[in-house]
């Protein structure tokens, strides 16, 4: 398997354009029936595929499942590698809407710190930053030969 090329920042800005313009268009879709605060969201992959989840709520909270996390995993099942993951929903206390915490150690454990999650508000307005700065101090990959003693 040869090495992944480096991406240009053209390429970056292309992929920002995409996963605002998916998070957007999958708000429509979300099925927010009891707190009617709808959200899209979309995943770009390193190599331009993408995917989209949205807000699944359910009577029962615990069993909704957020639009990044559904994005997520759907990019998991059909094997894109996150390189962008964006959010779009309604503005919270004036600001725009990171994805919460269970998502982003989500996007830790499937793309690593450096995914790049880009919070977008209905209007397009858009804000970008690495998970890493989101998630300081999240909880680390468990591995094997990450354990004290291991070989």
């Amino acid at each position: 398997m040869s090495p992944e090329p480096e991406a240009r920042p053209d390429d970056e800005q292309e992929r920002l354009h995409t996963a605002i313009d998916l998070a957007i268009d999958a708000r429509a879709s979300a099925y927010a029936r009891y707190s009617r605060f709808a959200m899209g969201a979309a995943v770009v992959g390193s190599d331009g595929r993408t995917t989209r989840g949205v807000l699944v709520e359910n009577v029962s909270l615990g069993l909704s499942m957020c639009a990044e996390r559904v994005a997520l995993f759907t990019a998991v099942t059909e094997g894109v590698a996150p390189a962008m993951l964006a959010v779009c929903a309604p503005r919270t206390a004036g600001g725009l809407t990171f994805p919460c915490g269970a998502c982003l150690q989500v996007g830790l454990e499937v793309a690593g710190a450096d995914l790049l999650v880009v919070a977008v508000d209905p209007d397009g307005v858009h804000e970008l930053a690495p998970l890493a700065t989101l998630l300081t101090r999240a909880p680390k990959r468990h591995t094997p030969l990450a354990r004290p003693g291991a070989i």
